[in-house]
């Protein structure tokens, strides 16, 4: 069956705002800290959220509704949860995100090394970028900056493994009690958090607003976008082991310090001659994360509003973008000084959480909203019962572990 690539689109978007933090951060922190010995821990959790991620695209295009939608339909009380759930942790999650990339583009451009200034430039561009474009100028620059970011990563992954002279182990361990918690944080992001479902759908149907996409062409776009994110989540870690783990070196908690190791673990795999295409290709990476993170929370909330109250009309789209960028830029000066401990905070949310998105996505898809003819095979149904089980027994066993 042909299938037409221009209608490729929320899968990429799903992939652009995956790799950002997760795969940057945590995953090369990962490879650096315990080598390949977590490589069990992102494989599990990778194909255990899969069928949660996949039922968001699932839905929209069998049905033409969000997942919101869905929810609203099983009980409004689901709604409440999840708008409670989204005010509690967009400010953490999309100031992590922005931190990073200005960090990177401290390096990038030289101008300042301010990171507040970098981080409230950065919203403001997002911010504008989003007024002026929303959606469609998100799809058609994701491609490229994707395309970027594989091929760079690759690269250095490939002659970080050649020059590597050390003994490569692939024995896998469960860390120390000292390290639960970066486990429940490298899992929590790892692709990303599971209420990124929601945000594909939404981008489904923006999708369906130029391109009618079918189920098939969907799910093909949804497993480019997932199997791109899973690949690089592997070549992060791999960058971290073959060239960090072993030397005595650890990342810093602090943003630009932080930023200038990643970059150098590209430039001594590659070389100083592609030094301004690895910052780059990374800078890009996380301005697309912090772009589309700023796009689908509010466009999320106003769905959400719009299902509740829908004579609210005033809680649009562009009343939460203000908010979220407002507040963003509010507790930069606060938590700036530990970019790591951020981030912690909002991977961990993310995890603890995942077991409530799973449920209800599982739910529906399963649900008389659902067509027949669309539902999930027996297959992935037994996947999704596995998953469920994972992932509500690892965030229950957080709370003990910690």
């Amino acid at each position: 069956m042909y299938i037409n690539l221009k209608k490729l689109g929320p899968g990429l978007l799903f992939a652009g705002a995956a790799i950002g933090v997760s795969h940057l951060v945590q995953s090369t922190r990962a490879g650096a800290d315990f080598g390949w010995g977590l490589l069990w821990a992102l494989l599990l959790v990778n194909i255990f959220k899969y069928p949660f991620f996949q039922f968001g695209s699932r839905y929209t295009l069998a049905t033409n509704k969000t997942l919101l939608d869905g929810y609203g339909k099983l009980g409004k009380g689901y709604l409440w949860v999840y708008f409670i759930m989204t005010l509690c942790t967009m400010f953490t999650i999309q100031t992590a995100v922005t931190i990073v990339t200005a960090s990177l583009a401290s390096i990038l451009f030289g101008i300042s090394s301010n990171l507040v200034v970098w981080s409230s430039i950065i919203t403001f561009v997002c911010l504008a970028i989003l007024w002026i474009g929303n959606y469609s100028l998100l799809d058609k620059v994701i491609k490229w900056i994707l395309v970027i970011l594989t091929i760079s990563t690759l690269a250095a992954v490939i002659l970080a493994g050649y020059k590597n002279t050390d003994p490569v182990s692939f024995a896998q361990i469960f860390p120390a009690e000292s390290a639960y918690l970066f486990l429940a944080a490298f899992m929590g992001w790892m692709p990303a958090p599971l209420d990124i479902s929601i945000w594909q759908s939404l981008w489904a149907i923006e999708k369906n607003k130029t391109k009618k996409v079918s189920v098939k062409e969907g799910l093909f776009d949804f497993n480019t976008g997932y199997s791109v994110t899973v690949f690089l989540g592997v070549c992060f870690m791999g960058l971290g082991a073959f060239v960090m783990y072993g030397s005595g070196a650890s990342f810093s908690n602090s943003g630009a310090i932080f930023a200038q190791q990643l970059i150098d673990l590209y430039t001594s795999s590659l070389s100083d001659s592609v030094y301004l295409v690895i910052v780059i290709a990374a800078f890009t990476a996380m301005f697309s994360t912090t772009l589309t993170t700023l796009d689908a929370s509010p466009r999320a909330l106003e769905k959400t509003i719009q299902i509740l109250y829908p004579k609210k009309k005033q809680f649009n789209y562009r009343f939460w973008i203000i908010i979220l960028a407002i507040g963003t830029i509010s507790i930069f000066t606060f938590l700036l000084s530990e970019m790591g401990s951020l981030v912690e905070i909002a991977t961990i949310l993310s995890f603890v959480t995942a077991p409530f998105y799973a449920f209800l996505n599982f739910r529906l898809v399963l649900s008389d909203q659902m067509p027949e003819k669309h539902k999930p095979s027996k297959g992935l149904k037994i996947l999704s019962v596995v998953g469920l089980i994972f992932l509500t027994v690892f965030a229950v066993g957080f709370f003990f572990l910690v």
